[in-house]
């Protein structure tokens, strides 16, 4: 069995959870695209991948899609492909989409079990967060900024208003004090404190992201499994 020794860790009952549950991916990038294969590998079931860019040569040192081979083509298909071919019994759905408050209602957030919030621009995350929090249900679980970022030993997992020193969750929080707009619930967020120049550009690495995405993916499994 493909799943063999995560049920091993986990349990039959477990595997039969995370085999019925729902997730959707919003961005696929170097955060996203690291939790989603996570998911695949352990045994997530239905998976919808929502990213409305193609692969460009400068994803590949931190994107799983990413790769001389894959430029240009959109990062949600390149990554059905590779994971139908990880789990072919798996429901992977691709929407080469942006999400925004005009799309919001066409995701029926409401019909997930899990929504993954991976996405860089602040406006659609604003966005997601709110529509997301709206219903009792699904779990949101949103990244919060990995750019600037080399130690993946200072990742962590807070709630969003207790995160402390993100400037990332700085911007999304003064933003919606400005438009009195807010969460209808609590949710965590994954972060890192570390502390770099913000007036140097928005290097990216691999260990940081990829940290940042297979930490929310093990949000994911430990919630279903428990």
């Amino acid at each position: 069995m493909m799943f063999s020794r995560t049920e091993i860790l986990v349990g039959h009952e477990a595997m039969e959870r995370l085999r019925r549950t729902r997730v959707i991916v919003f961005g696929v990038g170097g955060v996203g695209s690291w939790c989603a294969e996570a998911l695949v590998r352990s045994g997530i079931g239905h998976l919808t991948l929502v990213d409305p860019d193609c692969v460009d040569v400068t994803n590949i040192n931190r994107q799983l899609p990413a790769t001389t081979v894959t430029v240009g083509r959109p990062k949600v298909e390149v990554l059905r492909e590779r994971f139908l071919e990880i789990n072919p019994e798996a429901d992977i759905t691709a929407r080469q989409e942006r999400f925004t408050a005009d799309t919001a209602a066409d995701f029926h957030l409401e019909d997930f079990d899990y929504v993954i919030d991976a996405i860089d621009s602040i406006d659609d995350k604003v966005n997601l967060i709110l529509s997301t929090t709206h219903y009792p249900l699904p779990t949101l679980l949103s990244s919060m900024g990995a750019a600037r970022k080399t130690d993946p030993l200072q990742v962590r997992v807070t709630e969003f208003w207790k995160v402390d020193g993100c400037p990332l969750a700085a911007k999304i929080r003064k933003r919606m004090r400005k438009e009195q707009r807010f969460p209808e619930r609590k949710f965590k967020c994954v972060w890192s404190p570390e502390r770099n120049d913000e007036a140097q550009p928005k290097g990216t690495m691999m260990p940081v992201t990829a940290t940042f995405g297979l930490t929310l993916a093990s949000l994911v499994i430990k919630g279903t499994a428990n």
